[in-house]
């Protein structure tokens, strides 16, 4: 018996071009200002925490990076064992932005709880990523 895994994704389009988002999501103090601090760096292999307040440190992975196009980590390593995958695509003068968060394990209570938490989070999130990438 297979056990079913829940996926967030989410598209926003902003009006800045690839590199402004890549820096936001690859550079930690402009990371901190929109999400979570931590030593977020487009480098597979980096391993690093991000500081989710309440939800304490969650350790992450670099798994995929294509520069001002790609960068997926593990999230949460050791707990949810989730991935979340940013793909950033040229529209225009813009960017659109495709988040995938993927894996929760929607059989066990935390994974259930964390899916449930997070997929109507996510749009406040990125919608916070905007204000930086006018800075």
């Amino acid at each position: 018996m297979s056990t079913p895994k829940g996926r967030i994704e989410l598209h926003h389009l902003y009006a800045h071009p690839p590199a402004s988002v890549w820096r936001a999501l690859t550079t930690p103090t402009l990371h901190a200002k929109w999400w979570a601090a931590g030593d977020v760096k487009a480098e597979v292999g980096h391993r690093f925490e991000l500081d989710m307040g309440a939800f304490g440190k969650q350790p992450c992975e670099v798994t995929t990076v294509v520069p001002e196009r790609m960068l997926a980590y593990r999230f949460s390593t050791g707990g949810l064992e989730t991935t979340i995958t940013w793909t950033l695509t040229a529209e225009g003068k813009g960017t659109r932005l495709t988040l995938v968060h993927d894996g929760f394990d929607l059989d066990s209570p935390m994974g259930r709880r964390a899916f449930e938490g997070m997929k109507p989070g996510w749009p406040t999130v990125l919608a916070r990523l905007e204000p930086v990438l006018v800075a």
